[in-house]
């Protein structure tokens, strides 16, 4: 297996594509007296697609993420694309961070330089997104994804690291807990779903905080997950052909999953910062590859008692003590925004850490980035 140094450099005909079909875009008309309850306004919309268009420069952050140290390699048959930034400290310790949907390694930009203080970075494009393209078949679920990234920190030549995610990545990294629990040191999450598995009990010491969480993720809108984890291929073809489409169904996440949660996504993050996100998705025709993860892990999750258990753990008889986790993890919680339930995620997970901020939403690592950095390196300062 090589690795091979990776440069940004789009070609200019697919910039030049992109700000034409902003310009041709067809704005569908919206109803009198509506709002955000029924998807993005189009007034919003149009007002962003053409900063995007007209105001946005794609080559000054082109430039500045070729500023950091990216490369590619292959593993299992897929392109993996990653940032790989050391520390002037040679004794740190290494730490992956894992994005999730819809964010991707932009999202950590603001976090790289103080982290770098005391460890090894690595931040791979999860198999699908980015430049981790194009994804080379089927089956690339959490635990498949979690078996690439352990292999890639052996490539490295770490024996003992962490790892930190969220979204998606909380459930990339507990996997690569239980593949490689003996490397491990130890897991940050954030962003982090748990559910109920049918035990007899286990609503009773609920908070009122948590019921109001469990209560918040029964009525959640899930029209995206539903969407993208059964029927990736079909949405994809308007989401590849229209940036405004693809636009819209990035900046509604943005939007809903940022604190305040009464606020525009602009409230919490750098619209510029955002807009590299989606443009990535856009310039690398990702948005039914990136799907693809939402469908392998739903498929091989077991719905057979009306809930969801984590993605790929099995049946709800498999969860329990045989599939908690061993490695010492800590958790950061929005208030704001995530839905964790700690005697849930104590079940699964072997928690030393909890953390619960009034600030900062899902994206905790862009929306509030120095105390992202805060948490993680107090929750791996206590496993030295």
């Amino acid at each position: 297996m090589t690795i091979r140094p990776f440069r940004i450099d789009i070609p200019q005909q697919d910039l030049d594509d992109l700000r034409t079909r902003l310009a041709m875009t067809r704005w569908q008309d919206q109803l009198p007296g509506t709002g955000w309850e029924r998807g993005v306004p189009v007034a919003y919309l149009k007002d962003l697609a053409e900063y995007w268009r007209t105001g946005y420069d794609w080559r000054a952050h082109e430039a500045r993420l070729n500023q950091l140290p990216q490369f590619t390699t292959t593993i299992d048959g897929q392109n993996i694309h990653f940032l790989h930034i050391r520390s002037a400290d040679d004794s740190a310790l290494p730490l992956m961070l894992i994005h999730g949907w819809p964010g991707s390694f932009v999202e950590f930009l603001d976090v790289i330089e103080p982290l770098s203080r005391d460890f090894h970075l690595v931040i791979p494009s999860l198999p699908g997104f980015g430049f981790s393209t194009p994804l080379s078949g089927p089956g690339w679920d959490s635990a498949r994804v979690a078996g690439a990234f352990t292999r890639l920190m052996a490539m490295l030549g770490y024996e003992r690291y962490g790892v930190q995610g969220g979204d998606s990545g909380a459930f990339v990294a507990p996997e690569m807990g239980k593949q490689d629990a003996e490397h491990i040191a130890g897991i940050h999450l954030n962003a982090v779903l748990t559910f109920p598995i049918g035990q007899e009990g286990e609503m009773d010491t609920l908070t009122q905080e948590e019921r109001r969480r469990w209560n918040a993720m029964e009525n959640l809108n899930d029209g995206y997950l539903q969407t993208q984890s059964k029927r990736p291929q079909t949405v994809s073809y308007g989401l590849h052909d229209s940036p405004a489409g693809q636009l819209a169904w990035i900046m509604e996440k943005f939007k809903e999953l940022t604190e305040p949660v009464d606020g525009l996504a602009e409230d919490s993050l750098d619209r510029d910062l955002m807009l590299t996100d989606v443009t990535l998705y856009w310039l690398t025709g990702t948005a039914g590859s990136s799907a693809q993860f939402y469908y392998e892990n739903m498929s091989a999750a077991d719905w057979s008692d009306g809930e969801p258990g984590e993605w790929d753990s099995g049946t709800p008889e498999d969860w329990g003590e045989a599939a908690r986790g061993t490695v010492p993890t800590g958790v950061l919680v929005s208030k704001a925004c995530d839905l964790t339930i700690r005697s849930w995620a104590e079940r699964d997970h072997n928690i030393v850490h909890w953390a619960e901020y009034d600030q900062g939403g899902h994206f905790f690592a862009a929306e509030q980035p120095a105390l992202f950095v805060r948490d993680v390196t107090e929750f791996f300062a206590k496993l030295r």
